[in-house]
């Protein structure tokens, strides 16, 4: 997924954006996305987009098996006692 950044932003539009991700519960990021969705009349579904990506991972469950009994706690113990 790509990345924006946007250089020079006035205050008062990084303001109003801030309140209203506060207002609707959201990050300062996805706000950006709902608000730039809207101005230019793209819609925008969280929920189909999660449920695409979970089905994306379910597709790609086999993977994963081989890693169900990796105690990843300890790998991360050793790596510091390492040092």
């Amino acid at each position: 997924m790509p990345t924006l950044q946007i250089r020079k932003l006035p205050d008062d539009i990084y303001q109003a954006l801030k309140d209203e991700a506060e207002r609707e519960r959201r990050s300062i990021s996805q706000q950006a996305i709902i608000s730039l969705a809207k101005g230019l009349d793209v819609p925008v579904d969280f929920r189909e987009r999660r449920k695409k990506i979970i089905a994306e991972i379910k597709q790609e469950v086999h993977l994963w098996k081989k890693w169900a009994n990796v105690d990843v706690a300890s790998w991360i113990r050793e790596d510091r006692d390492s040092r």
